[in-house]
């Protein structure tokens, strides 16, 4: 596995992360783009729009435009692998607890 394969493995776990200690399970991109980058991920709108639709293509999130902001919510599936209990290729497994 390359080194941009592992990053971009830890930053797909580290959003269904976020999204998890939400109550209603769901963020803004703004806010999940801040969380990214207080777990060291400073990345780009366009490429956390890309791990984005490609967490939807997984089954993972819901996506919702609102005049152009993304609306990411978490399926039961993401949570399901956001707290290690399935695991999904392309998405890095989270450590114990």
């Amino acid at each position: 596995m390359s080194y941009a394969d592992l990053v971009a493995t830890d930053i797909r776990l580290r959003v269904l992360q976020a999204l998890e200690c939400d109550p209603d399970y769901s963020h803004n991109e703004d806010v999940v783009r801040m969380a990214l980058g207080a777990a060291g991920h400073n990345i780009s709108r366009d490429l956390l729009r890309t791990e984005l639709y490609w967490l939807q293509e997984q089954g993972a999130v819901t996506l919702a435009d609102h005049d152009g902001l993304i609306v990411v919510t978490l399926t039961s599936r993401g949570e399901d692998i956001a707290l290690g209990r399935a695991r999904a290729p392309g998405i890095k497994r989270p450590g114990p607890r």
